[in-house]
């Protein structure tokens, strides 16, 4: 039995007719190959049907509060996520898994006040973070640290603690520069003396006060401990010392009634 075999023509029609099927894309999202822009759709979540193809992903102007644990479907060639002017709260420690190949990051004009040094765990190839104008009032160094390939860091316009909690964050600062953009726009917001003061005009005499007084965890459990105990101990020596004392005293009376018998009996 021979083969039927379809004019090239036909075939041509054919596949015209009924296209191949293309990348998912949000019906909510604009997409072009390897870029999906979701911004300004009023969104409240990540939209979950993205191509796995997709390096850029603009999700911008919309109302994000939340990035739960795996808020993102697998992405291995996401390059860009671009998140700001959204309502972001919260990143859980997970959010960001699957997102290795993610080189830039910009999460600006949200309202983030903690970031936990698990976040950015999963980001090894991030150079550039965008934290500018959120509500970070201090920052844990380790957040940091766990960028190695981190070239751009952007902190302006947040509500800056210049407290000596703010010492680690400025020592960081100090030894980064190169990596740390827009440097004379952190400022301090508290305490009020010091509002609007760069951060990073600090010098190591500003925080002399609080490398001597400050105390390690170690220091505090020791206090915690020995406190107590040393309380306790106090009140068993004074007890035990009391009744020295009086033991005493009646030994002494006791020697005393013996050599004059007549007096204690008056007495």
């Amino acid at each position: 039995m021979g083969c039927w075999r379809v004019p090239g023509p036909v075939l041509s029609l054919l596949l015209l007719l009924h296209p191949p099927p293309s990348p998912a894309c949000p019906a909510a999202c604009r997409c072009s190959p390897g870029e999906a822009d979701c911004s300004e759709r009023g969104l409240r979540e990540v939209p979950w049907s993205l191509s796995t193809n997709t390096s850029t992903l603009w999700l911008g102007y919309n109302f994000i509060t939340v990035l739960g644990p795996r808020s993102f479907p697998p992405l291995p060639g996401l390059r860009l996520l671009s998140l700001p002017h959204n309502r972001l709260e919260l990143i859980h420690g997970q959010a960001l898994l699957g997102l290795g190949a993610l080189q830039e990051l910009d999460f600006s004009h949200n309202h983030l006040s903690v970031l936990s040094p698990e976040t950015f765990l999963p980001l090894t190839s991030l150079t550039t973070l965008n934290l500018g104008s959120n509500r970070l009032g201090e920052l844990e160094p380790v957040v940091l640290s766990t960028l190695p390939q981190l070239q751009a860091l952007l902190l302006q316009d947040n509500p800056w603690v210049c407290s000596c909690d703010i010492l680690p964050l400025w020592r960081w600062l100090s030894l980064n520069r190169e990596k740390v953009r827009e440097k004379s726009l952190l400022l301090c917001r508290v305490p009020e003396q010091l509002n609007k003061y760069p951060i990073m005009a600090f010098g190591d005499e500003s925080f002399r006060q609080c490398q001597e007084t400050s105390l390690s965890s170690q220091h505090y459990i020791t206090l915690f401990v020995i406190g107590p105990l040393s309380f306790i101990a106090s009140i068993f020596f004074c007890t035990f010392m009391g009744s020295v004392i009086v033991f005493y005293h009646n030994l002494r009376r006791e020697s005393h009634c013996w050599r004059r018998p007549r007096i204690c009996r008056v007495h």
